[in-house]
């Protein structure tokens, strides 16, 4: 019995050191992972977006990975059409955070907000495409032509630096403006002769208008005139939730990261699961038409200030749009300080 009671007592004590030591790597594997050992409340956000590769890559591919919920993080997603449409919901308190395209420098100056987190730069996501039947096969023949597309977007921004950069004004044509899908609906039917959209709706006007022709994506003008998107909270409920916006840019890291090294996966996955109507090929296009840094090169470009410049001009050419007095400098709505302490 006393033999028999010593070897029970040690191997007892065998599983109790293999428990402490499997709770042990268990602890230090999620560490690892980003994901704290310790149970806490989760945490339920409005996160407004748009459907396009440059804004939901991220968020897509962390919710498909479980990278948000490892967190404790669960999102409430409420599409919207335009840029426009998702800064005003925020600006209505409809939103606890947003994701968006260049729309955000829209925002951002009117003070009261934050921008916390960057997706990509968007090289070639705006493109200008024209209608040789129409007439238009040049910059040149755009003088005194109708050029549809939604107006305050990223589309429109870029808009303006091409007319610029090929020695026209933005008032030497006649900019239609309208929901995207209506403009590139209007450029099919040849109602206008040149259309300023964001892939994917270069798709449509490949399928559905042959003959057109881009004339210029945003890459010409790259990196002078870089567009950036990002996450934006309204600057109390950041200032009160610094934890929860944490979490959040970890999931967005192990994400962002897993996009960049593993592409044709992600491809793959996107279009299989939520972009059906799509090729492959189509989401390879996108991800190509934006310009992705990993995680850590994001700290560089957070540190000098690289990311409030991309902003600022941003916001600029908003601010030549629509005036605001006493608009707030993107040194002072981008908050880069809990990225720094997070990554």
């Amino acid at each position: 019995m006393q033999v028999g009671a010593r070897l029970l007592s040690r191997r007892t004590s065998r599983r109790r050191f293999l428990l402490r030591a499997a709770l042990g790597a268990a602890a230090l594997g999620a560490a690892a992972l980003g994901t704290p050992a310790i149970a806490r409340e989760r945490a339920r956000l409005r996160l407004g977006y748009l459907h396009v590769v440059a804004v939901d890559g991220q968020i897509l591919t962390g919710l498909d990975r479980g990278s948000f919920d490892r967190e404790g993080i669960d999102f409430d997603l409420v599409e919207y059409n335009t840029g426009f449409e998702v800064v005003e919901a925020m600006a209505a308190g409809k939103l606890d955070v947003l994701s968006a395209g260049g729309v955000i420098s829209s925002l951002l100056p009117r003070g009261g907000y934050t921008a916390f987190l960057v997706n990509d730069i968007e090289i070639a996501t705006a493109q200008l495409w024209v209608r040789p039947d129409k007439g238009v096969t040049t910059f040149a023949d755009l003088r005194g032509k109708r050029i549809a597309t939604t107006r305050m977007t990223t589309a429109h921004i870029f808009l303006d630096r091409a007319l610029r950069a090929n020695g026209l004004a933005p008032a030497d044509v006649e900019i239609a403006n309208s929901s995207m899908s209506a403009a590139v609906n209007a450029f099919v039917a040849g109602e206008v002769p040149a259309v300023a959209l964001w892939v994917p709706f270069n798709i449509t006007v490949r399928e559905k208008a042959p003959g057109a022709v881009k004339l210029v994506d945003a890459s010409a003008y790259y990196p002078q005139s870089a567009v950036v998107g990002g996450w934006v909270s309204r600057q109390d409920y950041f200032a009160a939730n610094r934890d929860v916006f944490a979490r959040i840019i970890r999931g967005w890291a192990d994400a962002n990261d897993h996009m960049l090294r593993n592409g044709k996966a992600v491809a793959g996955a996107l279009q299989k699961k939520h972009y059906p109507q799509a090729t492959i090929a189509d989401i390879e296009e996108a991800l190509a038409a934006q310009k992705m840094f990993s995680s850590r090169e994001w700290k560089r470009l957070y540190a000098d200030g690289s990311v409030a410049r991309w902003l600022q001009q941003v916001s600029d050419f908003f601010l030549t749009e629509a005036p605001i007095a006493a608009a707030t400098p993107a040194t002072q709505y981008f908050d880069p300080s809990l990225y720094l302490a997070t990554v």
